[in-house]
């Protein structure tokens, strides 16, 4: 993986990723396809939506379909049919997600499955191997997803050991090569909770042992959203120039322009998929619910200014009668609108950094957001 610097404006970046599936413009929000598919829409339609990667997850594909199969298959990029960049998370986020389903330990983390209750370890090389089965192009490390709130004294103690389990990572990814031909990248993940000087401990430690890119992890899980574009601030601080950072988890329109502001590159969300499904709409104008009563006779387009197959064919209208008498096309509909809209984000973001006029063009499209959605609920 080559990493390439092309602009800056302030400290809103503008690069490009080289993977052996392709090149990632950023900034790049992945759409997340969390079993191997981008819930409620066809991989045809993502590319024809201009996603350059999107993301899966090694502790879903583990339990199902499994490694076996996946290996088999020729890795996930054969199976799911992709011939774009993957990026594959640990696992980490869901298996501490567990609560009461897992025991933290040195030598990784024992959990029973969601599915079946069968029990599981995963280990910083185990996570690595699974990784490699799967084929992604980005990895990412094993680490410990620190609750919010968190008493500083844990939030301590469970960096040291994302640490010590990130340079077991380091050595497992160095001691076994891709099994398909291509080359994978390895990347740290950044913890600490809200605490700035662990934070920047983490990064330094993680910089010390030295990654292919630098996530940030830990975030978007409760915190206050200044306290988020704090933390991500103080992180920016001290991660290298010269390579992408990734702000895991995050999040809104307004969420993902504050932190291109901060520095960051990369951005993945169940948010649009999830609002989606759900009947609620991002537009250039707002966001709003289709469900409203308000639509029931509005025979514009969902947002007149988007060039998606559902603005560009359909009316208000007619989704929310869609959602209404639950048909499975309101889904694939509203999912392709989102993440239209969530990768128009990214573009017009990169493209008015490389014309040195990202913090005009955010205020202004953020104040247009909004004025809108005020209106729209008053």
């Amino acid at each position: 993986m080559k990493f390439t610097f092309v602009a800056q404006d302030g400290r809103a970046r503008a690069g490009i990723i080289e993977t052996d599936h392709g090149v990632i413009e950023t900034p790049i929000f992945m759409p997340v396809g969390t079993q191997g598919s981008v819930k409620a829409i066809e991989q045809r339609e993502l590319l024809d939506l201009g996603a350059q990667i999107i993301l899966g997850n090694t502790y879903h594909l583990y339990l199902r379909p499994g490694t076996s199969v996946l290996h088999a298959a020729g890795g996930l990029h054969t199976f799911i049919s992709w011939r774009l960049p993957i990026l594959t998370d640990s696992g980490g986020f869901q298996v501490f997600s567990l609560a009461g389903l897992r025991d933290i330990e040195e030598e990784g983390v024992t959990f029973r499955s969601h599915v079946d209750g069968s029990e599981h370890i995963f280990t910083p090389e185990s996570v690595i191997s699974v990784q490699r089965a799967l084929g992604s192009d980005i990895m990412m490390v094993l680490d410990e997803c620190t609750p919010f709130p968190c008493e500083e004294a844990y939030a301590r103690q469970s960096n040291e050991r994302t640490l010590r389990w990130a340079r077991r990572c380091k050595e497992a990814f160095i001691a076994g090569p891709s099994l398909y031909g291509h080359a994978q990248a390895l990347f740290g993940i950044v913890q600490g909770s809200i605490y700035p000087e662990i934070r920047k401990r983490s990064v330094r430690g993680l910089v010390d042992m030295g990654f292919d890119g630098y996530a940030i992890g830990g975030l978007a899980v409760g915190e206050p959203v200044d306290v988020l574009y704090e933390i991500t601030e103080t992180c920016e601080s001290v991660l290298p120039r010269d390579q992408p950072r990734y702000l895991m988890g995050v999040g809104t329109p307004e969420n993902l322009l504050e932190a291109i502001e901060r520095g960051m590159d990369m951005f993945d969300c169940v948010l649009p998929t999830r609002n989606a499904r759900n009947a609620n709409l991002f537009t250039r104008s707002g966001t709003f619910n289709l469900r409203n009563a308000a639509f029931k006779s509005d025979f514009r387009p969902v947002d007149p200014e988007c060039p998606c197959y559902l603005c560009q064919n359909f009316t208000r209208a007619y989704l929310r009668h869609l959602f209404l008498v639950k048909e499975i096309l309101a889904l694939q509909l509203a999912t392709i609108h989102n993440l239209t809209h969530y990768l128009w984000l990214m573009r017009e973001a990169r493209k008015a950094i490389l014309e040195q006029r990202f913090s005009s063009w955010k205020h202004r499209t953020l104040e247009r957001i909004q004025e809108e959605t005020d209106s729209v609920q008053h």
